[in-house]
């Protein structure tokens, strides 16, 4: 491991570990490069990736989404540069964004912007 990104580690999973945990959902997945955790980006409702950082101290993620490989510095809110991580890259192609299907509510674009409106009026 160097400077808090492990290339030997695998994904914790095919989704985010506490949304799964709890029945939720996501809107995107993050993987944690030093440790493999798969967490919900800032765009979902519960932000997991972002709080498993704070909790940790781990400071970079990888998109876990097909196509992306861009790397995000939570201590200096910028993108950042990064080695290649153990595969899998992504969630399976075939898994739906948002997802899991099977636990999308059926207007989870308004929940969104209604979280987006609360937080801009604050």
């Amino acid at each position: 491991m160097t400077n808090g990104i492990d290339t030997s580690v695998p994904p914790s999973g095919t989704g985010c570990v506490e949304c799964d945990q709890a029945g939720g959902w996501w809107v995107h997945l993050r993987r944690c490069a030093e440790c493999g955790h798969v967490g919900c980006c800032d765009d979902s409702l519960s932000r997991h990736a972002r709080a498993h950082a704070a909790a940790t101290g781990h400071r970079y993620i990888q998109s876990f989404e097909p196509g992306e490989e861009w790397f995000w510095d939570f201590r200096t809110d910028q993108y950042a540069e990064g080695p290649a991580l153990a595969p899998p890259t992504s969630h399976p192609d075939d898994q739906g964004v948002p997802g899991p299907a099977s636990r999308l509510p059926a207007d989870w674009r308004a929940i969104l912007m209604r979280r987006a409106d609360a937080e801009a009026a604050n």
